[in-house]
């Protein structure tokens, strides 16, 4: 069987038309996680969070954290009532938004304990949003959660 130059261009396109069609599928099916469903929301309260990070590091005695297998350990400021501190400690997760998690600010003798039990193995941004009386606070640094270092 002999085939003409129209036969191969339409051959041709028809490949192309194939090839593209399993890209758009392919880029349909992938899932994106955002940082958060409210991004225009929390893009105008920007400034705010810049004002707690700024009175955290301005603390006498900051806000301070251990990473180990057993969990993580946050020491909140001597200084402050106990009685007084409120907040959430969020645990987001860039590749895995499955594995995000949330606690509430809840101490004993300043020091808040979140066992590793509770978190999957991974990458975190360690986000805490807190406050003493009416002055809010915010911390942030990327931890790793690994249950059995090597």
């Amino acid at each position: 069987m002999k085939l003409n130059w129209g036969a191969g261009i339409a051959i041709l396109y028809s490949g192309f038309v194939a090839m593209i069609l399993v890209l758009v599928g392919m880029s349909a099916s992938q899932k994106i996680d955002l940082v958060t469903d409210n991004y225009y929301a929390e893009e105008l309260q920007f400034q705010d969070k810049i004002n707690k990070s700024e009175r955290a590091k301005a603390l006498e005695d900051p806000l301070k954290w251990e990473v180990d297998e057993k969990g993580i350990l946050i020491h909140y400021p001597k200084s402050f009532s106990e009685k007084n501190l409120s907040g959430k400690v969020n645990l987001y997760c860039p590749s895995d938004d499955s594995k995000d998690l949330h606690f509430q600010v809840s101490t004993k003798n300043n020091i808040q304990f979140i066992a590793s039990s509770e978190i999957p193995d991974g990458r975190y941004y360690l986000q805490i949003d807190w406050k003493n009386g009416e002055d809010t606070y915010w911390n942030e640094d990327l931890i790793v959660i690994n249950k059995n270092p090597q």
